[in-house]
């Protein structure tokens, strides 16, 4: 039974959604009656489309009976999350041809790294690198010649990316296949010192990367809970994992045995099977509500309120903020994993992993237990853990108790009465907060505003000490339609510092941050932006502001007189139009919605 709250936000949802879900949900059955292409395409086309295959490939092509799976890949091997891809399509290959189907490399998408652009000016194509991976997915699926898909895709907007491309075909079945997290290196808590002593020039530049070297070391995900690792923990829990396949360490005999399993899998489901499992039926709204739920439950990343929203507005799904905001109060806080904590992804895994967390959410109510999944089974049986006996994969029950109740509780013992992502309102708009690796005395600050136009213009003012004194940090003209909505993660450490000396400290912005922020209470994705003239570019130095995380609020102490005949500021953007591929991206700039509703520039 799903609890009220729950099943309340879901009906809203649905209701909400009719007219834009009914009519994607008829353009998918009207594709799917249609079917794969290959058997009515020219010959010219279906010969340039099986050219480079061998003789079996080739004459199981000719024909319309054999079923061929897509590749879609994310591979590079500068990324430590994708280098793993490299082997995936030989395995894939392989496991095709013994179920009797084919598999091609369809195309590959880009997948950029946030970690390596953090603060630099290649960040600002870090968002909509999710609208370019989308539409090179719907051109490498576009050729009409397959009849299920699977995506080769982990870290931050590649997972995004590819569920809205392959939302827009819909009618294909589609099985996430994930690398894994690389294996534990230093401790985060440790790590985080190193930074916080580098921004405070106790450290040198040598040690902080001898630290990040040791903290990022192998292939595999970066092992802290931010977007790339709530990405795979998402894909489970709405279902387009096999179970368990979330987090098991890359180039591993069971990680192998996962990947042939997936495309076995997605060729079972294809429309030439008997267990027909197309996208656009997966995601339905109770999957939507699920990934949200499960988000809060374990202190996912706050990227994910605008992925989320946007990978719903594809499949005619319509999500807002309110939905957050109303889910965060009902959903506990069932995690402690970095840096809502010191353990990693590993020590998650181990102290009993998603089995555990679903059967939590299953049993508590919090999750749509009949919701479909790619395994053909229910949600509700995903409470349970891949292994191998001796060469064959198999799964059994996660375990019914925590091995780890500091990284891991259950629904009757949470960390938390709720997730900790919350929706903030008040005179500036609407904002959201990660409150779950804020101490509680810094949930409520109330301090003097400091305004800046650029993260650069507080890193000087930072290393000129003007910083050391309660201030809120108001960092503007940062949202999607001014620079592209770069993170602004370097700000971490800086701030963490002031507050480290007791000084009461808060972050403003219509910008963004990593999905593993930290302690430094930060309102971000403001709504609207200043570079559309919202509220935030009304506020000058010194203005009193209260963020209150309790009370859901975000105030400023102005008459409202005043505050209403104030000049909006603006801001010179010239310099960040062009360099390091910007001008490529002008028109994404112009048509991005705003954060609340996915940053999106389709539709």
């Amino acid at each position: 039974m799903v609890q009220s709250a729950i099943a309340a936000v879901t009906a809203r949802i649905i209701e909400r959604s009719k007219p834009t879900r009914e009519p994607y949900l008829g353009r998918l059955d009207a594709a799917a009656r249609r079917g794969p292409r290959r058997g009515v395409l020219g010959c010219a086309n279906l010969a340039h489309g099986f050219a480079a295959c061998g003789a079996g490939d080739k004459a199981a092509l000719a024909g319309d009976v054999v079923p061929n799976l897509g590749i879609v890949t994310s591979y590079n091997d500068m990324l430590s999350a994708h280098q793993p891809y490299e082997r995936y399509p030989a395995l894939i290959k392989d496991a095709a041809r013994a179920a009797g189907g084919v598999a091609q490399v369809a195309g590959g998408v880009p997948a950029m790294c946030d970690g390596v652009t953090q603060g630099r000016p290649g960040m600002e194509l870090s968002l909509f690198s999710r609208e370019v991976i989308a539409m090179a997915t719907a051109i490498a699926l576009s050729h009409d010649m397959f009849d299920a898909a699977v995506f080769l895709g982990i870290c931050d907007k590649i997972v995004p990316g590819l569920v809205i491309g392959a939302l827009t075909f819909g009618h294909l079945p589609a099985v996430f296949v994930p690398a894994g997290p690389m294996p534990s290196g230093i401790g985060n808590d440790e790590k985080s010192k190193v930074r916080q002593s580098y921004a405070e020039g106790k450290a040198t530049r040598a040690e902080l990367l001898a630290s990040e070297s040791a903290a990022y070391h192998a292939p595999g995900t970066c092992t802290f809970y931010g977007t790339a690792n709530s990405n795979q923990m998402l894909m489970e829990v709405m279902g387009l994992h096999l179970p368990g396949a979330a987090f098991v360490n890359p180039d591993t005999p069971l990680r192998d045995a996962l990947t042939r399993a997936a495309a076995t899998r997605a060729l079972a489901i294809s429309a030439l099977g008997n267990d027909y499992t197309p996208i656009g039926h997966v995601l339905d709204e109770r999957a939507f509500v699920n990934g949200i739920v499960a988000l809060h439950a374990t202190g996912g990343s706050t990227n994910h309120v605008m992925h989320l929203t946007a990978m719903a507005k594809a499949a005619g799904i319509a999500v807002t903020l309110d939905d957050y905001a109303e889910l965060s109060e009902a959903v506990p806080l069932l995690t402690r994993i970095y840096p809502n904590g010191s353990a990693d992804v590993n020590a998650f895994t181990a102290a009993g992993g998603t089995g555990f967390l679903i059967r939590e959410l299953v049993g508590a109510g919090l999750v749509h237990p009949d919701a479909r999944t790619v395994s053909g089974a229910p949600l509700a049986e995903y409470e349970q853990e891949p292994w191998l006996d001796g060469e064959v994969l198999r799964w059994r029950s996660a375990p019914k108790q925590t091995r780890d109740d500091t990284v891991l509780r259950p629904a009757a013992r949470p960390f938390a009465d709720n997730g900790g992502l919350k929706v903030l309102d008040g005179t500036l708009g609407r904002a959201v907060i990660k409150i779950s690796a804020v101490k509680s005395e810094h949930h409520h600050v109330r301090a003097p505003a400091r305004i800046f136009h650029a993260q650069e213009e507080l890193e000087q003012a930072f290393k000129a000490g003007e910083l050391y004194r309660d201030l809120i940090a108001v960092v503007r003209f940062q949202g999607p339609r001014a620079i592209g909505m770069p993170e602004l993660h370097k700000l971490t450490p800086l701030l963490s510092s002031v507050m480290a000396r007791g000084f009461q400290v808060a972050l403003v912005t219509d910008g963004r941050m990593s999905g593993a922020s930290g302690k430094v209470p930060a309102a971000i994705h403001v709504t609207p932006e200043a570079a559309e003239g919202g509220p935030i570019a009304r506020l000058r130095d010194g203005d009193m502001m209260t963020l209150d995380a309790v009370a859901g609020t975000l105030t400023v102490e102005v008459d409202a007189a005043e505050w209403a005949s104030r000049p909006l500021a603006t801001h010179d953007l010239s310099d960040n139009t062009h360099g390091m591929g910007r001008e490529l991206f002008g028109v994404f700039r112009a048509a991005a919605s705003g954060a609340a509703t996915g940053a999106s520039v389709f539709g």
